[in-house]
């Protein structure tokens, strides 16, 4: 959890950033505090992209102001006192993990011991494997390594269990909750969702460069009000779906009463129409909307369901949950 006492380590203040005609930030507000975990969320074009390069100095603003540890984010001081993790990771692979580890050791003046790198990775039995010959999750694994080998107070993670497995990927999630602890602020991006409520102290949902919500993961699903509704019932789904309040009504089937899954703003009338036109209905369940639900809501366009690529991205971390 993040300290009492809140120390801001990198900050974006009213950043816009355009590329020609497109606006990839319009006027955003962002800030990573010591031992916490932000996670960035949002579609594809959302702007997450272009507000980690700002913070790493990689891209200026058009207009605003970008800072980490109170300095220009390209300097070399700040530099040693991150870590980064990014999709496309620009590794040499004709050299052995050993060899990677040596090198990128040698650009922090406090690196973590080989040893430590190795365990908090989980490299075990990799250090002489060429980098070109591991699996996609290992090499994933080399690249958190790279990441947290100097000892860094802010680490910066793009997607960064993608491709492992569900115990490397616990294993990654304990390893940050440790660092967290000690102190270091993670800016996390993930289509996990289940990552970002499993590890995230606050939460920044943007959308077409903006930011639609901030806040704890309890303050994100506040703002908005739909609950989810499973139980038994041989009610007609397209009916319901027709319901004042009803957002959506889908059925799977289980024997010749299928369980149904209704979305809605008002769950307590729902349910008591429900119960009062099917008297056999059981296994009634009322949850408050998930993340991804929240998410939804807060990036879909006036007027529609949700806009394509926010549904893709909700879609696509529901699969991932359940793979």
């Amino acid at each position: 959890m993040m300290n009492a006492s809140v120390q801001t380590l990198a900050q974006l203040r009213d950043c816009h950033r355009r590329y020609g005609r497109t606006v990839a930030l319009d006027g955003i507000d962002l800030s990573l505090h010591r031992g916490e975990v932000l996670a960035l969320l949002g579609a594809n074009g959302a702007g997450k992209s272009t507000a980690i390069a700002l913070l790493l100095g990689l891209l200026a603003p058009d207009r605003g102001e970008t800072t980490l540890f109170g300095q220009a984010p390209g300097s070399l001081v700040a530099r040693r006192r991150s870590g980064v993790m990014l999709q496309a990771a620009g590794i040499p692979d004709n050299l052995r993990v050993a060899e990677l580890l040596d090198l990128t050791r040698s650009y922090y003046p406090a690196p973590r011991s080989v040893a430590d790198c190795v365990a908090l990775a989980g490299l075990d039995g990799l250090l002489d494997r060429n980098y070109r010959r591991l699996s996609g999750g290992q090499q994933r694994r080399v690249q958190f390594a790279l990441a947290i080998c100097g000892n860094p107070e802010v680490l910066f993670l793009d997607e960064p269990t993608t491709g492992l497995d569900i115990d490397a990927r616990q294993r990654m999630w304990a390893t940050i909750r440790e660092l967290v602890a000690a102190g270091t602020g993670v800016l996390l991006t993930t289509h996990y969702l289940e990552e970002a409520e499993a590890l995230a102290d606050r939460v920044v949902v943007l959308n077409r460069g903006r930011v639609a919500a901030a806040g704890t993961m309890q303050d994100v699903r506040a703002l908005v009000s739909q609950r989810r509704i499973r139980c038994l019932s041989a009610l007609d789904v397209a009916a319901i779906a027709g319901w004042p309040g009803v957002r959506s009504a889908t059925r799977g089937h289980v024997g010749d009463r299928g369980r149904i899954e209704i979305l809605t703003d008002g769950a307590e009338a729902v349910a008591r129409r429900m119960l009062a036109e099917d008297p056999t209905l059981s296994e009634l369940e009322i949850q408050r909307a998930g993340l991804a639900d929240a998410f939804l809501e807060l990036t879909r366009d006036p007027g529609d369901p949700a806009s394509p690529d926010a549904r893709a991205f909700a879609t696509a971390a529901y699969r991932k949950q359940a793979a």
